[in-house]
């Protein structure tokens, strides 16, 4: 290994002999983000990400968008394999293509050797096809180099000062490319404010794009629907002031060697990490926090060598009660890390997404920082094909799949698990890395780590390979009610294969002709949103089976409607309810996920004309679903199936919202009165500003549900939250009509059986500043403890608090099947409430408490 201080005094030298560059208030701030990124044991073509980015584009507003590869395929760039994995992939956009000349006279002829120059194809009818580009996208030439031996001797003489090991020669290599790029950018980017041309990307097997403009109309734009790689990222950036007019400032940065970099959020302390970097020879040109959170991730893999786990320590310290989890070996080496690096450590909020080719590994990185506000979710399926996933938003993996399921059998549309990390987590890091390595037989494999380098089980049970199915249905459904129907599925299920099991749904179809929609309706809709044992079938594939007959049977309400349902025939089209009970299926594909023609305004619309319940089938990202109806809509009743946006039941007063599956982010938002019920997980700030209402989760709740609520808010999370659940919590004394919220820290095995988690709640932030409220929290075996109680304290559980849980708890039961009796089961044996619940309440609160007590006793 290269001395680092060696090259940090070549940098030093580097940056001193350019003249200097200061980032200007007019420059550009970084604000919310849409990122998404995979990893495929197979090659997959940029168009399975078009639907995926175009549903996100509300992330971005057009100032910026990109794409990484990693993974390529040689025969796309005319070389071959020998040659991509070899030479560095050198990419240069040319904002004016007249200065190529003179780049590769003074930057690239003399420095490499050039094996090979492959020009990017482009749209050439841009300004027609796509209407949102204000500006054309710069010409990009892939050069596919190795640096010339001389002048790479000349490098360590004079820069590196150094006699280095041969064993080192690469890494001398790699260095030397880093400086060549930032003497190019310079001379033609930065100096005097030209911006005529710069450096995408200088790493093997690896390729940056990125526009003014949106991250799908890269790959619409240099055409690289059928071009494949094994990692993809894709970015559409949304920076909140300033020059935004030039490429160079879009999402991904692959400053570093070999990686590319994109990141939703902001730096509170960039000028913090710059002078940092300026301290180790390094000064960013593009001014931008991703470009300096580049900069710092190669700075610390490849120049001070640490290793993954240490570098994901040195932008993500862990702290606080994460922190005193840890085993003091480990406290000892990241406690060193801090105190060298924290000035240089990005403050979030931000959420980095990495691709990173590694030799033959080609490499997807997730790194949540600590604050946890930037939304993220990740991502795996494992069939035929393994193939994983992060990104902002459940609905663009969702996408994803979809994309690569209509054209190749091998994948289906719902990923195995899903899941939100939690950053700085003692457990895994809050940090995953998603390797597709080379196999002996010459396929590839997909391993999952987390940041402790832990190998992560991505092969769920079950099998995934559907057959067609059986002439003949195990059950015969003729006559049976649809609870009797769901409990003799339940009951077959786990002895069934493919084909009985499809014959299953096909009868359950069939019998609708007899038995109804409504029917129908029931018992598919039970079958997808409870837990429940699937035998040897994979259980994500069963449902998305389960799914599709219920959307099927539903959607034919279009053109055959019936007392219980009528499908919207065209887009806009309001027919009148036959009845207060009859339902509406409105598709939600033709609308756009928002603005004056959207799915949400669409609903108000059709509420006007009279409807009163709403199925909503196949969303994709549909945001603000159940906003805007106005007060008092106790009569109003929406079930959404699909794969939704932010702000679902936002704002609601008095309507029923069931979601059959997980929601995303800000769910709830200032809830004022009804019922919101989710057959899932929740994303970030679930149910912020809540005022009233009953809302109940299936699974866990990301980073801050319930802050700011205040009234009387009830909710209820099977699973746990991430951290700082009921962060400033307003929300009265439960006993007197107050809000609170109920933790019960359970999930569910393969089976369907309940199980507690190992505790109920991870975090060290737990009722951070509240001031009112309470927090029910199924604790029997005592696993809190007061330092996480921020801002909170324990309290007796009376017969008054159970007063107000129980008849909670009997609902959340009628909605997920999670019985009262099993909640209150403790190794086998029946307990009562006061032995299985703790209340916590604010510390205030206590202590006014207790002076009411005394007041009281005196008066």
């Amino acid at each position: 290994m290269i001395d680092p201080s060696k090259i940090i005094q070549a940098r030093r030298k580097m940056t001193a002999s350019h003249p200097k560059f200061e980032r200007r208030e007019e420059d550009a701030a970084e604000g919310g983000c849409g990122v998404v990124g995979l990893a495929s044991e197979i090659p997959v073509a940029g168009r399975h990400l078009f639907a995926s980015l175009e549903q996100m584009r509300n992330r971005g507003n057009g100032k910026g968008g990109g794409v990484a590869m990693v993974g390529l395929d040689p025969e796309q760039f005319g070389v071959d394999a020998s040659t991509l994995a070899d030479t560095y992939l050198y990419a240069v956009a040319f904002l004016d293509s007249r200065v190529r000349d003179a780049v590769e006279e003074t930057c690239i002829h003399p420095n490499f050797h050039v094996d090979h120059v492959h020009e990017m194809s482009v749209l050439e009818t841009w300004e027609e096809d796509l209407p949102a580009l204000d500006t054309r996208p710069p010409d990009v030439v892939c050069y596919f180099v190795r640096p010339r031996e001389g002048a790479l001797d000349e490098f360590i003489s004079d820069k590196l000062q150094d006699v280095i090991d041969p064993n080192d020669r690469e890494a001398a290599s790699e260095e030397f490319v880093f400086h060549v790029t930032h003497s190019l950018n310079v001379e033609f980017y930065a100096k005097d404010g030209r911006t005529d041309a710069f450096v995408l990307s200088h790493g093997r097997d690896l390729l940056i794009l990125k526009i003014v403009g949106y991250a799908e109309d890269v790959i619409r734009f240099y055409c690289l629907d059928d071009m494949t790689a094994h990692v993809w990222i894709g970015h559409h950036r949304y920076p909140t002031r300033g020059r935004v007019t030039h490429p160079g400032g879009a999402h991904p940065f692959g400053q570093g060697i070999d990686c590319a970099l994109v990141h939703n959020g902001d730096f509170s302390n960039y000028v913090s990490v710059k002078d940092y970097l300026a301290q180790r020879g390094m000064e960013p040109l593009f001014f931008t926090d991703t470009e300096v959170g580049a900069l710092a991730f190669d700075l610390h893999r490849r120049v001070y060598g640490y290793s993954m786990e240490n570098v994901i320590e040195s932008l993500a310290p862990t702290s606080e009660l994460d922190y005193v989890m840890l085993p003091e070996e480990k406290q000892e080496v990241y406690s060193a890390i801090q105190r060298t690096h924290i000035h240089g450590s990005p403050d979030g909020p931000w959420f980095f997404i990495i691709a990173q080719s590694e030799g033959t590994t080609h490499r997807l990185i997730g790194i949540t920082d600590t604050s946890m506000l930037r939304p993220q979710v990740f991502a795996y399926q494992r069939g035929e094909v393994g193939i994983a996933f992060c990104g902002s938003e459940k609905q663009v993996i969702d996408a994803v799949l979809e994309s690569l399921a209509s054209e190749d059998k091998r994948f289906w549309r719902r990923a195995d698990e899903y899941w939100n990390a939690r950053g700085g987590s003692y457990t895994d890091g809050g940090a995953f890395l998603f390797d597709v390595i080379p196999t002996e037989d010459g396929g590839k494999e997909l391993v999952m780590t987390n940041k402790f380098g832990d190998v992560v089980d991505t092969h769920p049970s079950g099998e995934h390979r559907a057959a067609d199915a059986a002439n003949e249905s195990p059950l015969w459904f003729r006559k049976m009610d649809s609870e009797l129907a769901y409990f003799s599925v339940l009951e077959a299920l786990p002895h069934m294969g493919w084909p009985e099991a499809l014959a299953t749904l096909e009868a359950i179809e069939s019998n609708t002709s007899s038995a109804g929609r409504e029917w129908s309706w029931d018992l598919l809709s039970r079958l997808l949103d409870r837990k429940y044992d699937t035998g040897s079938l994979r259980r994500s594939r069963w449902l998305d089976s389960v799914e599709a007959s219920l959307i099927r049977t539903i959607s034919a309400s279009r053109h055959q409607p019936c007392d219980d349902f009528v499908g919207q025939v065209t887009l806009g089209h309001h027919p009148a309810p036959a009845s207060d009970t009859q339902r509406i299926v409105v598709d939600a594909r033709p609308y756009p996920p928002e603005g004056t023609n959207s799915l949400a305004l669409e609903l108000v619309a059709l509420h006007k004309a009279g409807w009163k319940r709403f199925v909503l089938i196949h969303c994709r990202g549909h945001r603000f679903i159940g906003n805007g109806f106005g007060p008092d809509t106790s009569d109003v009743e929406i079930d959404v199936l699909g794969a939704v946006g932010d702000y679902l039941g936002s704002g609601s007063d008095g309507m029923r919202i069931t979601m059959h599956g997980n929601a995303q982010d800000q769910v709830a938002q200032i809830h004022k009165a009804g019922e919101l019920v989710v057959h899932g997980d929740v994303g970030q700030c679930y149910g912020y500003g809540a005022k009233g209402g009953r809302l109940f989760v299936l699974g866990n709740a990301a980073g801050r549900p319930m802050i700011n609520a205040v009234g009387s808010p009830k909710v209820i999370i099977n699973g746990t939250a991430l951290d700082y659940l009921a962060e400033s919590f307003m929300a009265g004394d439960p006993l007197e009509g107050g809000g609170f919220v109920i933790i019960n820290g359970m999930r569910f095995d393969q089976q369907g059986e309940i199980l507690a988690l190992e505790t109920p709640y991870p975090g060290g932030n737990l009722f951070s500043l509240a001031s009112g409220g309470a927090i029910y929290v199924r604790d029997p075996h005592n696993r809190l403890s007061d330092s996480q109680l921020n801002g909170g304290a324990f309290t007796e559980m009376t017969d008054a608090d159970w007063a107000v849980v129980e008849p909670m708890l009997q609902r959340n039961e009628e909605h997920f099947g999670i019985s009262l009796q099993r909640l209150l089961t403790v190794e086998g044996e029946l307990v009562s409430p006061a032995e299985v619940y703790r209340k916590i309440i604010p510390v205030k609160s206590k202590t006014l408490h207790a002076e009411a007590a005394w007041a009281g006793h005196v008066d």
